[in-house]
């Protein structure tokens, strides 16, 4: 179990960091589309961290088959396939994925958003979801509580008390009655 532990623990981090990645991503993609960027300078940054992207997503598959989590691993299997496939069939002559040449013919920034805006909702999808898997492995994870007889807590005895009842009131007995 502490090794599920350490494994959800990464993977949130992980995760964290896709997301930041990706709302970079999103950042520099409408920044491109504004004209605070020229297509050269925002394909470069996006390509740049496209090889960072890929990796981490491949990590994380990784684990989870190395530690049996195979519900994980088919849950995760789509957008490695889909990153994969993005990465390898970059058409000849691009630079990259993001290609400055061909970024603002026939709608290639809002597919690149588009797909963008996908991959982080996924990510969401999967931090919340390993958050659960961490919290659920955390819960089952055994509490070991030494039971040492000259325990001391507060430099008292273990069987010491430590909140005694104020004393009972005497309340005397006379009722007054009131008209309001």
């Amino acid at each position: 179990m502490f090794g599920d532990i350490c494994l959800f623990s990464f993977t949130l981090i992980n995760t964290g960091a896709l997301i930041f990645i990706l709302v970079f991503f999103i950042i520099t993609l409408s920044d491109l589309e504004c004209d605070y960027l020229n297509a050269q300078e925002c394909c470069g940054r996006l390509n740049f961290w496209n090889i960072p992207k890929l990796w981490l997503q491949l990590l994380v598959v990784i684990l989870l088959i190395l530690s049996g989590h195979w519900i994980l691993v088919l849950l995760n299997l789509p957008i490695c396939i889909w990153l994969v496939r993005k990465f390898h069939f970059i058409s000849k002559g691009n630079i990259g994925e993001y290609d400055p040449a061909e970024i603002h013919n026939a709608g290639q920034l809002k597919k690149h958003m588009v797909f963008v805006c996908v991959h982080l909702a996924w990510q969401m999808v999967s931090f919340f979801l390993y958050l659960y898997c961490l919290l659920d492995s955390v819960m089952q994870e055994q509490v070991v509580i030494p039971m040492d007889d000259d325990v001391t807590v507060l430099n008292r005895p273990v069987e010491t008390k430590y909140y005694s009842p104020p004393p009972q009131h005497e309340h005397p007995d006379t009722h007054r009655d009131y008209d309001f």
